[in-house]
């Protein structure tokens, strides 16, 4: 089992198979517009284009679970993304990343690698590496920041 198995919603509503990123090291975020930790897409782009050529690739999950800080619709979200913070990564359609609708990647990846506290995600911002096998290797916290990945992402490409 890895990533590999999941298909997952594109930002038209058309299902995209994680097997187009195999071989890739992907490091997977739920992410939201209106958040304390917002600014973090300018970090999470700047790893992106720092090493999207030696195989990195980021995929965004925008996700309303957590006080409600996404918008309504997702074209809202790639639009406030990319006007405000440049992203170039590829974003998905928005998700629950919990309870009883959470995607089923995000519950695989959390059955994988378990917070601090919990398994569950606790806020936006949460980030799991993903080595180049299809297999998480690390689960990051909402409050770390971006630059604090790329000793464990260099290590994987």
């Amino acid at each position: 089992m890895s990533i590999y198995n999941f298909e997952v919603k594109d930002t038209k509503g058309e299902l995209r198979s994680l097997k187009d990123y195999e071989g890739k090291v992907v490091l997977i975020v739920n992410t939201a517009s209106k958040c304390g930790f917002t600014p973090q897409f300018e970090g999470l782009q700047q790893l992106y284009n720092k090493y999207a050529e030696r195989g990195l690739v980021i995929l965004g999950f925008p996700c309303s679970q957590f006080n409600n800080q996404e918008f309504e619709t997702i074209d809202e979200t790639t639009q406030f993304c990319q006007m405000n913070y440049g992203v170039t990564f590829p974003m998905f359609a928005k998700i629950d990343v919990n309870g009883e609708h959470a995607d089923p990647l995000f519950s695989y990846l959390k059955e994988q690698k378990r917070g601090l506290l919990s398994r569950k995600i606790e806020w936006n911002f949460t980030k799991f590496l993903v080595d180049r096998q299809g297999q998480v290797v690390k689960r990051f916290a909402p409050t770390t920041a971006p630059e604090k990945l790329e000793q464990d992402i260099v290590r994987l490409l």
